[in-house]
């Protein structure tokens, strides 16, 4: 992620659970600000711990802008922590 600003915006994810590997997808997520995004493309996904905590992290675009979503799995929440052009150079 080039230019990519740094975020803590709580959203509101739809996901889809399957069987394989990527076994939780993030589908679409709501801002606070009430904009939807659809996610086109997944990229990297991968547990990072916190202490005792893990946070899932979820590289997603939808195919303009890349994103970082991340996953609480104590408090069961969603965060948007990061956002970037997908374009820039």
């Amino acid at each position: 992620m080039n230019d990519e600003i740094f975020l803590n915006e709580r959203v509101v994810v739809e996901v889809l659970f399957e069987e394989g590997l990527n076994i939780c997808r993030p589908l679409r997520f709501r801002r606070p600000n009430g904009r939807e995004v659809e996610v086109t493309e997944l990229g990297l996904r991968h547990p990072s711990n916190n202490g005792l905590k893990t946070m899932h992290i979820f590289d997603v675009t939808d195919g303009g802008t890349d994103y970082r979503l991340e996953f609480d799995s104590e408090r069961l929440t969603w965060y948007l922590t990061r956002e970037a052009d997908h374009y820039a150079a």
